[in-house]
């Protein structure tokens, strides 16, 4: 029996739980149902945001110091891209299916 893998991958990761660390989303690509609701928890030092790539997205969390968690539910399929208003750099991907 080998251990799991521990190396990064840009699969969509099933579940609803993003964490905030190391300045960045884990996992970067999470697949969730239509209803399912997904909770960010910074685990960095710095606040982050979790916010709508573009204007008049849907996530839209204020600065989260460390350990805040913001929750969001998705009602409609689609891709949601997202990032850190504070560290633009950070980005990541929510897709919602039926």
């Amino acid at each position: 029996m080998s251990p799991p893998s521990t190396s990064a991958s840009a699969a969509p990761v099933a579940g609803d739980a993003v964490a905030i660390k190391n300045f960045a989303f884990s996992p970067a690509t999470l697949k969730v149902k239509v209803g399912t609701t997904v909770t960010w928890t910074n685990q960095d030092t710095d606040a982050h945001t979790v916010t709508s790539a573009g204007s008049g997205g849907a996530l839209h969390s204020a600065a989260l110091n460390t350990h805040a968690t913001y929750s969001y539910t998705f009602t409609k399929p689609g891709t949601y891209s997202y990032l850190c208003t504070i560290h633009p750099f950070m980005t990541a991907t929510v897709e919602v299916t039926r």
